[in-house]
């Protein structure tokens, strides 16, 4: 049976179920305008043994035809995910997971598609719109429904789901997911906003939240109506073996008390907690170490978390609000064009900047976006960070999220009359929590080594909370364990004028509400501007030159009717020039003038402009200018003015030869024929 809700929220926002993809569990149709999500869920039926977190998949997925596009390349058909996908699954994720039962082992995979698209508003911040409809829906046990909004502002005016178009002119785009109670994610770029801004636009976001859930509810509410919405059985790994329990917690708890209370390193601590959990599943001989190591992990995080509540005791054996030890250097690398070492405690981060023209843009061709990036970052997580053996098969989808939050974090301080393409690489080479914010502490630094006039410094912090029996603690700089076994991570980014990137994920989902985010707000920017302030001490300012290793690149205009002389028939005359100068040359056309990108040494870009600029040899009508006779036609007499720039003088009856020198007076450029016009001037000085 075919069922509809609608709400109106800027643009109308239809749910339709009953004649799609009706073998799934749930599956829901949303429809903006012509733009087109399938969200389907399917529960799994077979239990995932030895599985310590909940088994979701999320899988988002853009098809080429939505546009009325064909797939790139030599194979015709959609391939692995792009970098815009996985981010987007990853919203999805943050969003749902905190909702589902944590003892869950079934498989959960939702799968969104987009099935059309309009260019009207960007289909990802309705991704967890239509997931949440369809788990609803689907009879599997969900704490739902939650939603989510992409907000930008332009001019201090919000919008609510803007376009691609809108994203580019605003200040802030940010996309919000939450419950009817709570804030549960945020993901997003600012340029330098204020604390009082940021909590104004959360303020804002979460009444159109409330607005979509309750769309949900009626939705839900018209499916049970006509449809026989059947609860899906789960099998649940719940500890309820008492017996067991007692005696594991008779045999560790004050072990891993003593483990976390006298070793402050990370490496160390994870080494005595594993030959401890070895020792006691030796010890009980259990068939199901499962359990096991489920109650291990339960105390442990029981324990972790009444130490920083009661004795403000952190694994590291910091205070709540101490940040690590940071130390920090730059030009590591002398090759390089730019380069820094950022260590905050047991997390590194080795920042490289490199410099290139605009051959060196990473062009974007999704289905959605498409565009040429002149600034990127790659992060790269390596398992020696970690001290772990594993099989290095590709980019992880956490790699590009870690990435992607870095590159927005900087890419707002980036001076617009910046003429080059930068690429940072960031390679974590220990972690133990916040690397994406070493990150950018560490990139902002490699940037002002290269001499890149940035706005102003970055620096990041991720910022957690513990909530322990209605007591609440707020820890700077957290750690990974920290992070695993704490509620809230917070990561922020800011200059000393304002925020510039923000991810927020809660795992309670009950604790976030606006006056605990404005606590962390101030408390982040405190210590934030307490890193700044040690980054000031490594490099106050930005390098006043680019280093001698790199490459220069200047920006020349030119009128656009020289561009095709300059090109040369075929491209021989900037080949030429390229040649005998080594540099790069591109020539583009904007706002009616070539403009003219060298790339290369500065002695070599000097014998380029020179080169340009006699062939770019620029006449004035009226005035008269030696020129001499290349060819004889019985039209008229060809004229160089310059090398590369030829006049037409009309035939009249001369007596002049090729390589003769005369006068002629220029007359403009003929707009029919785009040649220039002469006209003779009655006087020939011989060759």
């Amino acid at each position: 049976m075919f069922i509809q809700e609608k709400i109106l929220l800027g643009k109308k926002i239809i749910l339709e179920t009953g004649i799609i993809a009706t073998q799934s569990d749930g599956s829901v149709l949303l429809r903006i305008g012509n733009t087109i999500l399938l969200s389907t869920v399917v529960f799994g039926k077979e239990i995932k043994h030895n599985c310590n977190f909940i088994p979701l998949t999320i899988d988002y997925r853009e098809k080429y035809f939505a546009v009325g596009k064909i797939p790139g390349g030599f194979i015709k058909r959609e391939g692995k995910p792009s970098d815009q996908e996985i981010l987007t699954m990853r919203i999805v994720d943050r969003l749902i997971r905190p909702f589902l039962p944590k003892e869950l082992i079934n498989e959960i995979q939702i799968i969104i598609t987009l099935l059309s698209y309009d260019y009207k508003v960007l289909p990802d911040g309705l991704v967890g719109l239509a997931s949440s409809a369809a788990l609803l829906i689907s009879g599997i046990p969900f704490k739902g429904p939650v939603s989510q909004i992409r907000l930008a502002r332009i001019n201090n005016k919000l919008i609510i789901n803007p376009n691609i178009n809108q994203i580019k002119e605003s200040d802030i785009n940010l996309i919000i997911g939450g419950s009817l109670n709570s804030i549960i994610m945020i993901d997003g770029e600012m340029k330098e906003i204020t604390n009082k801004d940021f909590i104004k636009i959360i303020e804002y976001s979460h009444k159109a939240i409330i607005k979509l859930i309750n769309l949900q509810i009626k939705f839900f509410k018209k499916v049970k109506k006509y449809i026989n919405i059947k609860k899906i059985k789960i099998f649940k790994l719940k500890l309820n073996n008492l017996i067991l329990k007692k005696k594991i917690k008779y045999l560790i708890y004050h072990q891993i008390y003593k483990i976390i209370k006298n070793y402050k390193r990370k490496k160390d601590r994870n080494k005595k907690f594993k030959n401890l959990l070895k020792k006691i599943i030796y010890l009980l001989d259990f068939n199901n170490e499962d359990y096991i190591k489920k109650y291990f992990n339960y105390f442990k995080k029981k324990i972790i978390r009444k130490l920083i509540i009661n004795e403000n005791i952190r694994l590291d054996g910091r205070q709540p609000k101490d940040i690590r030890n940071i130390w920090g250097i730059i030009n590591y690398l002398p090759g390089v064009h730019g380069s820094a070492i950022f260590t905050r405690g047991e997390t590194q981060s080795l920042s490289t900047v490199t410099l290139g023209s605009s051959l060196d843009v990473n062009k974007i061709d999704n289905v959605v976006i498409e565009y040429n990036e002149k600034f990127y970052l790659h992060y790269n997580f390596h398992p020696f960070s970690t001290g772990e053996v594993k099989l290095i098969t590709g980019i992880s989808r956490r790699e590009i999220g870690h990435g992607t939050l870095a590159k927005k974090a900087l890419k707002n301080i980036i001076p617009l009359n910046n003429p080059y393409t930068i690429r940072i690489v960031s390679d974590i080479l220990e972690s133990n929590g916040s690397s994406s914010m070493a990150t950018v502490c560490a990139a902002s630094l490699a940037l002002m080594d290269a001499g890149i006039k940035i706005n102003n410094p970055v620096a990041g912090i991720s910022m957690g909370l513990i909530n322990y029996k209605k007591k609440i603690k707020i820890l700077y700089d957290i750690l990974g364990e920290e992070d695993h076994y704490g509620d809230m991570d917070l990561k922020i980014t800011r200059s000393i004028k304002g925020i510039t990137a923000c991810q927020m994920d809660i795992k309670n989902i009950k604790i976030c509400n606006i006056n605990i985010l404005k606590k962390i707000l101030k408390h982040s920017k405190k210590g934030i501007l307490n890193i700044l302030n040690i980054m000031n001490n490594i490099l106050s300012k930005p390098k006043n030159n680019i280093k001698s290793t790199a490459p220069i690149l200047t920006l020349i205009k030119i009128p656009k009717q020289y561009i095709r002389i300059i090109i040369g028939s075929g491209g021989k005359t900037i080949q030429e020039i390229q040649s005998s100068t080594d540099t790069n040359i591109i020539i583009t056309e904007k706002n009616n003038q070539g403009i003219i990108e060298i790339f290369g040494k500065k002695n070599n870009i000097d014998k380029a402009i020179k080169i340009i600029k006699n062939i770019i040899f620029i006449p004035k009508i009226g005035n008269i200018y030696k020129g001499k006779v290349i060819s004889i036609k019985r039209f008229g007499v060809f004229i160089e003015l310059s090398k590369g720039v030829e006049g037409l003088l009309p035939y009249i009856n001369l007596n002049i030869n090729i390589g003769d020198i005369i006068k002629v007076k220029y007359l403009g450029i003929d707009i029919n024929t785009g040649k220039i016009k002469l006209s003779l001037n009655n006087e020939k000085i011989k060759n």
